[in-house]
């Protein structure tokens, strides 16, 4: 099919957005499994470092997946040593899920190969690119705030 025939949807911002994000997606999740971590993991371990001890239900809503998945991330997590479910200290009707020190020695390393990905694919922009690329991706986003 010669390109000429994709160039309306070529023009597209979501179009354009959704190959960088398949892009980006690719480079991080190939970083990550170098340290045998999926995109999962690495979000769940991530979030459970910013908020524990965090009950599970408000991490399940707090990243966006559904309470099933995340059994089972947590699961493998807690299979492998880098997080524990406890009942949570303020309601010990639900468990609260927290970091090993493995656990959060291997975020340390997930992070370092993920912000090094980012790099990679931001590559083609100068500093101050980056910069204002960033500013314009929260705003279009929603996540600003």
């Amino acid at each position: 099919m010669p390109e000429a025939h994709l160039s309306a949807i070529r023009s597209l911002p979501s179009w354009l957005l959704g190959r960088a994000a398949a892009r980006g997606r690719a480079l991080v999740a190939e970083a990550l499994a170098a340290e045998d971590v999926k995109m999962w993991h690495h979000v769940v371990l991530s979030a459970v470092r910013d908020l524990a001890p965090v009950a599970q239900a408000d991490l399940g809503r707090g990243v966006g997946l559904d309470p099933k998945d995340l059994v089972g991330v947590l699961n493998d997590l807690q299979s492998a040593g880098l997080a524990v479910r406890e009942p949570d200290p303020h309601d010990r009707r639900k468990n609260a899920v927290s970091l090993t020190e493995e656990g959060q020695r291997l975020l340390g390393r997930c992070e370092k190969a993920a912000r090094e990905a980012n790099d990679e694919l931001l590559a083609p922009l100068s500093a101050t690119e980056r910069e204002h690329f960033m500013g314009m991706l929260i705003r279009i986003s929603g996540t600003e705030g």
